[in-house]
């Protein structure tokens, strides 16, 4: 069991992590302007399941071995860099106001399965969120306690807490996309999201 002491400590260091915008909170605003407030659950669902993903990966140990190869780690690194810039240029394409319409085979879809797919991916791609469980959470693990469960824990706590975030990120993009409801909102977000896509992968990949 994680002492209470712990779990504040590590509440309170992941925090700044989880207010920092990253591509969870841009596929969120995208989703959501795009078919409305369904589609943030699905996104945080992915998220979250790219948490535990993370969370089971470090219990196996195999996060450590990415971490600690450093070809793994490039690898992981680029696949997830691809990913973004691709799913960043694809919503650019999407919004373009003038654009030759999309192939129903090559367009990207927008259902429930395509933004928790693109949620998780998102997060499991990420090797920095695989750091916060082989290099935060350890600091908060009593070593005389079986480490899985308090993993677990911790894993659960930083998921309600980016699910609590995610879900106020969703009542305040609602909120703008009442007050400016129109194409051109829709498409200035989708932009925004793609630039902030595309941001992400190049950062991840020269970094």
């Amino acid at each position: 069991m994680v002492h209470p002491y712990a779990v504040t400590g590590f509440l309170l260091a992941v925090l700044p992590l989880i207010a920092t915008p990253g591509a969870s909170l841009a596929l969120l605003i995208q989703h959501v302007t795009d078919s409305g407030r369904r589609q943030a659950l699905p996104v945080v669902l992915g998220t979250v399941t790219g948490l535990y993903v993370h969370a089971t990966l470090a219990m196996a140990g195999l996060s450590a071995l990415v971490m600690h190869s450093s070809l793994a780690f490039t690898a992981v690194k680029l696949i997830g860099a691809v990913y973004l810039i691709g799913l960043g240029l694809w919503t650019w394409r999407s919004a373009a106001p003038n654009a030759t319409p999309v192939p129903s085979r090559q367009r990207l879809p927008k259902g429930s399965d395509s933004a928790y797919a693109q949620a998780l991916l998102a997060n499991v791609l990420n090797p920095k969120a695989a750091g916060i469980y082989l290099t935060l959470v350890p600091q908060f693990i009593a070593p005389h306690e079986p480490f899985g469960g308090q993993i677990l824990t911790l894993a659960t706590v930083h998921a309600l807490l980016i699910a609590l975030w995610l879900a106020t990120w969703t009542f305040l993009i609602l909120r703008a996309s009442h007050a400016l409801n129109g194409p051109r909102f829709k498409r200035a977000a989708a932009q925004a999201t793609s630039v902030v896509l595309i941001t992400f992968g190049i950062r991840s990949a020269v970094t």
